[in-house]
């Protein structure tokens, strides 16, 4: 945990019961749908791991025939 992140929650938690229920209702909110460019950061960033595993041997690439092949094979 960040020491950003753990100021702002011993700040949360000096709060009374009505403005901590909002804070949290207000955060729980704010997961619900991620913004465009959430999505872009997080899809950018497992694109990045799936990268550095295949640099790294943890992961082995499929021939792009083969994987063309699977998929017409399972739209037909």
């Amino acid at each position: 945990m960040s020491k950003k992140l753990e100021d702002i929650i011993n700040v949360a938690m000096e709060l009374n019961l009505e403005d901590r229920a909002q804070l949290a209702g207000t955060l729980l909110f704010s997961l619900d749908e991620p913004s465009e460019s959430d999505v872009e950061r997080l899809w950018l960033q497992e694109a990045e791991r799936r990268l550095q595993d295949f640099r790294a041997g943890k992961v082995k690439g499929i021939p792009a025939e083969e994987v063309f092949n699977r998929a017409i094979a399972a739209i037909s």
